[in-house]
């Protein structure tokens, strides 16, 4: 599973790389069209998360995630030949809407698999995905450099190959029995001997995420969380070019210390982090290195370019960090703020947060957080850290709920 995830990644590395200049110049779009493109279709795979996740609840993983891998490949071989730009946003929308469901859907299976070492599996998967995208940044740079129509198109092919070769290894994987949908509600099936018998592939009806303000609370919360994401790959380097006067070189170095420090750090990270508790602890974490690595940002317009550089340097390496935390914290989290008998449901609301963060996380830190200059950095800082806080309290009084229910529930059946 974990190779079939670098697979993934290393295809998505080389498209992620490649897509803005093949829109430009090889389909042609102008700026507007461009941002309309990518636009609609981050908006489309908002709707990827609890749409895998309700699927989840009814339907085996391992078939739904081979389902979406070959989604994802015929999406994209329909980009060699398509042109028309409302069949573009068609398409381009199609293969969002496929990646966020990919990605649930691999959490979800890896919850399944591994039980309660989900957050080691968790750093195990973060680490082979970080080398998955940076082998693919580095296939896309060699097709770029030839620059040619043809170069792209194996480009495109390139990340199509990789969702089958994901497919295949998904086939051969193994959904683990005695977990899942059915597991799920076995006891309340157990008890309740003389319940009809459910139809094949449908699962017992379970309380509904969206009726559920305190999860629903954690999803709004868990949006800013994300933040990290646009900073290092957007708020970083557009400030570095705009706002200091630290050389553009340094943009390639924020990536790679990233990647490198991830890979390295990230299985220790996990390891000291144990349960739902914890990872409550780590979203408090997480806010205070946001707010370090905004104070930064905001301090490096005020040195030379040596200072300049210092600082951004720092920044990238504590945005880092802050993505540490949130990677052992939020789908930790996610899982045991969720009913054991509608997790998949659940979850899948949950990765809403981050699909949110990549649309709205952009506009945010370029039209409002960088138009105010260093003051935005601080007040983006203090406003996370500040939400991080909520979070940490509000997840933690709802583990104590969760866990007196749970403690009253053997209780009452034994009355």
């Amino acid at each position: 599973m974990l190779l079939a995830q670098a697979l993934d990644r290393a295809g998505t590395g080389v498209w992620s790389a490649a897509c803005v200049l093949y829109f430009t110049f090889v389909v042609g779009l102008d700026a507007g069209q461009l941002g309309l493109l990518l636009g609609a279709s981050g908006v489309a795979g908002i709707a990827g998360s609890p749409l895998a996740g309700h699927l989840a609840d009814r339907f085996p993983v391992r078939s739904l995630l081979i389902g979406t891998h070959l989604l994802r490949l015929g999406a994209l071989c329909l980009l060699l030949v398509v042109t028309d730009f409302a069949l573009l946003l068609a398409v381009v929308a199609v293969t969002h809407l496929g990646d966020r469901a990919a990605k649930t859907l691999e959490m979800l299976f890896a919850t399944r698999v591994a039980g309660d070492r989900r957050a080691t599996y968790q750093a195990l998967s973060r680490s082979s995905a970080n080398a998955g995208y940076a082998l693919g940044a580095g296939l896309a740079a060699i097709g770029l450099a030839v620059g040619t129509r043809g170069a792209y198109q194996v480009l495109i092919l390139a990340d199509a190959l990789s969702f089958l070769a994901a497919a295949a290894l998904v086939w051969r994987t193994r959904e683990p029995r005695g977990r899942g949908r059915v597991t799920a509600s076995a006891s309340a099936s157990a008890s309740a001997s003389d319940e009809a018998p459910k139809a094949p592939g449908t699962a017992p009806a379970g309380p509904s995420p969206w009726r559920d303000r305190g999860y629903l609370r954690f999803v709004l919360l868990d949006i800013p969380m994300n933040l990290d994401d646009s900073i290092l790959a957007i708020g970083i380097p557009l400030w570095l070019v705009n706002h200091t006067t630290a050389p553009h070189e340094l943009v390639p170095a924020f990536l790679v210390i990233n990647t490198v420090l991830v890979v390295v750090l990230q299985l220790r990270v996990s390891a000291k982090v144990r349960g739902p508790r914890q990872a409550a602890g780590a979203v408090a974490l997480y806010g205070l290195t946001t707010l370090l690595c905004c104070a930064l940002l905001a301090a490096a317009t005020g040195g030379g370019a040596w200072a300049a550089s210092a600082a951004l340097l720092a920044a990238a390496v504590l945005v880092t960090a802050a993505e540490l935390m949130r990677s052992v914290s939020s789908w930790e989290l996610a899982v045991c703020l969720a009913p054991r008998e509608a997790r998949a449901s659940y979850l899948g609301v949950a990765g809403m947060a981050q699909s949110v963060q990549k649309s709205a996380g952009p506009l945010l830190l370029t039209g409002v957080v960088m138009a105010a200059g260093p003051a935005g950095w601080l007040a983006l800082g203090a406003g996370v850290a500040g939400l991080s806080l909520v979070q940490r309290r509000c997840s933690l009084r709802r583990l104590d709920r969760l866990a007196a229910a749970e403690s009253a529930a053997p209780a009452t059946a034994a009355a």
